[in-house]
């Protein structure tokens, strides 16, 4: 038997009580039964982005909620200023020319963050930029960009918003959404929120609802004034997805016990053990600068394929980690440590690496990375 380990950046691991509220049996979502269900999960989300705004609920992957944020706020021809540093950028440049915007791209070497001066000195060459794109945790180098810096930036432009992927960011990091002036910050349900995937966030400031209501791009499943809508009365457009809703509230619970500023403290920690532990084998970080607290990206050893080191870790150990994406690919191997995650998982993904790297042939001694883990996180 091969036990198997979730430490993959999504899906990420599941509560129990999250599994277990989501095996009770099925109850409709116009039943007045779902209402205080709805009421419940909208009210944490709230909390968990720090806005006094409506967070609204899509049944979607994160991707839809991207999706969304393009559709609309913007209308064809807008401008748009993408921060484009890793396979996620990338993503927000195609939805953005799918939906027919003008796209001006910050490009940033893999693993690096932009320089939010880069963005400023953008807008003042160009304000009639209507939306600045990033993410917060570039999930693709384990990089998280300085969204404080970058909102405030922004928030200085009457007729521009900030679009903020947080997908993988969101609980790992501290994102004060109406505090810093974040317009539009999207989550998805398989991070830190600790569920299956299915289900995307996107909380919505007042400035971009003035945008919503002088967009122009075609919507209909995404359309999030009507999803407003259904919002206040504690229903979804659609058919809710009321599964992952109710254990969305198991989730919630879960994080509101432990308190949003241990929760970033906890991700942080792990983190920065997760770094040194490596570091202490001579691995070098992908990551150059400001490290993601979600997820982890290593160089893989000098002659050695990343790819086979995460298909080492999966086949021989049964831990699914993460390899590289895109230009990545190959390069490099990532250990995610978001959302249901501990001292012992980061402490087992350190003892596999060192496994795996002294099968394949890499001289280490076997301990040093995991001596260093325990040692940062003892209580």
């Amino acid at each position: 038997m091969l036990k198997r380990y979730l430490l993959a950046p999504g899906p990420t691991p599941v509560p129990p009580e999250a599994l277990l509220a989501m095996a009770m049996p099925i109850i409709h979502h116009r039943s007045p039964d779902f209402l205080p269900v709805l009421d419940s999960a909208k009210k944490g989300l709230q909390w968990l982005c720090q806005t006094k705004n409506d967070v609204l609920i899509l049944c979607s992957t994160g991707t839809g909620g991207m999706v969304g944020a393009v559709n609309n706020f913007f209308s064809p021809g807008d401008k748009a200023l993408v921060v484009n540093a890793g396979n996620f950028g990338e993503r927000w440049t195609k939805i953005c020319k799918a939906y027919n915007l003008s796209v001006e791209e910050i490009k940033i070497d893999w693993g690096r963050a932009v320089n939010p001066e880069d963005v400023d000195s953008a807008l003042k060459k160009d304000p009639s930029i209507k939306g600045v794109f990033v993410q917060a945790s570039e999930t693709s180098t384990g990089v998280y960009h300085d969204i404080k810096t970058l909102a405030s930036i922004v928030r200085k432009y009457e007729n521009t918003i900030l679009v903020v992927d947080a997908i993988s960011a969101l609980v790992a990091h501290d994102l004060r959404m109406d505090e810093w002036g974040i317009d539009v910050l999207i989550g998805g349900s398989q991070k830190g929120l600790m569920l299956p995937p299915g289900l995307a966030f996107v909380g919505v400031s007042d400035k971009a609802w003035k945008f919503a209501d002088k967009a122009k791009s075609p919507k209909f499943y995404f359309n999030f004034k009507k999803e407003r809508e259904a919002l206040a009365k504690n229903q979804t457009s659609f058919t809710s997805p009321v599964t992952l809703i109710i254990g969305l509230n198991e989730s919630l619970k879960i994080l509101r016990t432990e308190g949003l500023e241990n929760a970033f403290n906890r991700h942080e920690r792990l983190s920065r053990a997760t770094r040194e532990a490596i570091k202490a084998l001579g691995l070098d970080m992908f990551t150059k600068e400001s490290p993601s607290y979600a997820v982890t990206a290593i160089n893989a050893p000098a002659g050695f394929d990343g790819q086979e080191i995460y298909k080492n870790l999966r086949v021989k150990y049964g831990i699914t980690a993460a390899g590289g994406q895109g230009q990545a690919k190959g390069k490099i191997f990532r250990i995610a440590h978001l959302g249901y995650a501990g001292t012992f998982d980061v402490i087992t993904a350190i003892a596999a690496v060192e496994m795996v790297l002294k099968g394949m042939g890499h001289p280490l001694k076997l301990g040093t990375g995991v001596a260093v883990a325990q040692e940062l996180l003892m209580v």
